[in-house]
């Protein structure tokens, strides 16, 4: 009896452990079917989302400077680095056409090589039969020619930069405006009453900021690039001078 007694204990608390197993098991189930809607929300829904809440006026504005300004971006990187040499490369080969055929060896070289150095190059070339302060003067001059094609349009990048995050700004002050003229209006502070106008504000202010940051890091990266190709201009233009002389000799 007191066998047949334990076994139904046994059987007891086992079917009671299983039921709450079944129950935790269903409560966790429940408790993901609830947190699934906000777990399928990827990160362009979400961005989506807020872009929405900040509003079309100033959030429009905003994304339309990130837009231009990565455009402008994209077209500079692209034609710096078409506009990259292999400038030791270029000034050997230069060097040995003078030594082998001459002036319009040289030229042609440089011709059939792209980018400013070859064209400041061929520019000083052209104007070597003269004498070498007008080659120097032609170099002087056609890189100063050339500087202005590198760094064209990057004004209009740090104009998107300067603009973005005042517009952010602009539309954090007008929905802070918005809230204290509902609570003159109501005549008590409510948070709920103000929250919303509060968000949109502080959206506009972000999404400002990031298009700045966005745009930042590629004007750093295309002024590095100018800079990197205008060393190579005024090394290369003092190495050609040095040739044409040698040349002249």
């Amino acid at each position: 009896m007191k066998r047949l007694f334990s076994i139904l204990a046994t059987a007891g608390l086992f079917v009671a452990g299983t039921n709450t197993v079944s129950a935790k098991v269903v409560a966790a189930a429940a408790i993901l079917q609830d947190a699934a809607p906000a777990a399928e929300k990827g990160f362009t829904q979400v961005l989506k989302e807020q872009f929405i809440q900040g509003g079309a006026g100033f959030m429009g504005i905003v994304l339309l400077c990130l837009i231009l300004g990565l455009a402008v971006a994209i077209e500079r990187i692209i034609y710096l680095n078409l506009a990259t040499t292999n400038t030791t490369k270029l000034k050997q080969q230069v060097e040995d056409a003078l030594a082998s055929g001459g002036i319009e060896a040289a030229k042609e070289v440089c011709r059939n090589t792209k980018g400013p150095v070859a064209s400041i190059y061929y520019q000083g070339l052209e104007r070597a039969g003269d004498s070498i302060e007008s080659a120097e003067k032609a170099v002087v001059a056609y890189g100063g020619v050339q500087m202005g094609q590198l760094e064209k349009n990057v004004s209009w990048l740090s104009l998107f930069i300067a603009v973005a995050p005042m517009l952010g700004f602009m539309g954090t002050v007008i929905g802070m405006i918005q809230a204290f003229q509902k609570i003159a209006a109501v005549g008590n502070l409510s948070a709920s009453l103000i929250a919303g106008d509060i968000q949109v504000a502080l959206l506009t202010t972000v999404f400002g900021l990031i298009t700045a940051i966005i745009l930042q890091i590629f004007y750093n990266y295309i002024i590095a690039k100018i800079d990197s190709i205008v060393n190579d201009m005024e090394d290369s233009s003092i190495s050609l001078i040095d040739m044409l002389a040698d040349h002249k000799k």
